[in-house]
């Protein structure tokens, strides 16, 4: 390093494909009561075929599909009761030509069946005797026992959250316990001799209470990770660099809350290049712009800058998907969105990731301004667009995607 400057500023996509530490959190087994939204180490294989019998999906009757070929209301088949099926037992009777067995949703597939008829185009004419209005096809009405999943196939890849589909599918197979990457621990330093507890009850002049640490940690537990809020360091020098040293052990990730900028009192680029790898200083986004990103034996440190807006719309964009990254998860999930109609025209500076607070009504996304050292104009916000690094800005009227807060 040399001066107070930016000297790596990278864009915001850059970052996110090239700054790619390699660490990952260990493998721990959770039971699957415990496992939603957790990211499997591994694919989870099937330990035997699902559902691991042929059954019905409709209420009617098990049938040989060909004595069904014809079948019509103006001439209807008749096939022979010859028995009923029962829920969670096997079945007691074949079925054979000419004949046909009553089944339950779910009920297990009789010998000879190759096709379930739906009730609804059936009717009992006489006793014993059913009468079929329409035919069926071989396969109709039914699951075979290996239509879900085939034994050892993936229940579920790994590295993508595990959502409550899959936790079904892991129950059926009897999987109850889940090999999955811990959550990552997520250290969050704050910084500055004007930053105070949140808990001051009276503020002097000048002080300001750490409103970055908590909103960083909901966004953290959000994302997966086990957040830890380390306290604030002083200005002093040196201070920093201790405080890293001391915390680097015991976590997967280290947030640095301020201190990233290029102020004569802003100590974060000098105390983590001390212990490690600077990546790049400065990224080319608004708001935000005096971003660290760096590796320290091993372990990813973002520094973030000191207003809480930047500071949350930052990590939004690096951090995020940086936590999603290290317990295993290979593309973090979506966040849902949807598309709207800007109210007004937006300039940009082509090369920057503009990040606008909008507040949606009626389909419209009307853009939220203010300082950065505002955070009510994230709480105003129902989400965000982007303006991409190419684009010198956007037209009043333009169709925009707006990332909801959830």
């Amino acid at each position: 390093m040399s001066g107070r400057e930016f000297f790596t500023t990278r864009t915001v996509a850059e970052a996110l494909t090239g700054f790619r530490p390699a660490h990952r959190t260990p493998v721990e087994h959770v039971p699957l009561s415990a496992a939603l939204h957790r990211v499997p180490a591994a694919a989870i294989p099937a330990p035997h075929d699902l559902p691991g019998f042929a059954k019905s999906t409709v209420d009617g009757f098990a049938v040989r599909a060909a004595d069904t070929y014809g079948a019509s209301e103006g001439l209807p088949s008749y096939l022979d009761l010859l028995g009923a099926v029962r829920m969670g037992t096997a079945p007691t009777v074949a079925v054979r030509a000419g004949g046909c067995v009553a089944m339950p949703t779910g009920g297990v597939l009789p010998e000879g069946a190759d096709a379930v008829v739906m009730i609804e185009f059936t009717a009992e004419t006489m006793p014993g005797t059913i009468e079929v209005t329409r035919p069926v096809a071989p396969g109709g009405g039914l699951v075979r026992a290996n239509d879900d999943v085939t034994a050892g196939a993936p229940l579920v890849p790994g590295g993508r959250p595990l959502r409550a589909p899959e936790l079904g599918l892991l129950a059926a197979a009897g999987v109850t316990s889940v090999p999955v990457h811990a959550r990552p621990r997520v250290t969050i330093i704050s910084t500055g001799d004007e930053v105070v507890p949140p808990e001051t009850a009276s503020l002097r002049p000048g002080q300001v209470r750490d409103a970055t640490a908590s909103a960083l940690a909901g966004l953290i537990l959000d994302a997966g990770g086990d957040p830890t809020i380390a306290g604030i360091v002083s200005d002093e020098p040196g201070a920093l660099k201790n405080k890293l040293t001391e915390v680097l052990p015991h976590s997967d990730l280290v947030v640095v809350s301020a201190g990233s900028s290029v102020g004569a009192r802003d100590e974060t680029a000098g105390a983590v290049a001390a212990v490690g790898d600077v990546w790049c200083h400065g990224l080319a986004i608004k708001p935000g712009k005096p971003t660290l990103l760096a590796e320290c034996s091993g372990v990813p440190v973002i520094g973030l800058p000191g207003n809480p807006l930047s500071a949350l719309v930052v990590f939004g964009q690096i951090g995020i998907p940086l936590v999603w990254r290290l317990c295993g998860c290979a593309t973090p999930p979506p966040r849902p969105n949807l598309r709207a109609r800007l109210s007004r025209n937006l300039a940009s500076a082509a090369g920057r990731l503009d990040v606008i607070q909008v507040r949606l009504a009626d389909g419209v996304a009307e853009p939220l301004f203010g300082p950065s050292a505002l955070l009510s104009v994230l709480t105003r916000a129902d989400g965000y667009l982007l303006i991409p690094e190419p684009a010198t800005g956007l037209d009043s009227g333009a169709d925009v995607a707006v990332t909801l807060y959830t």
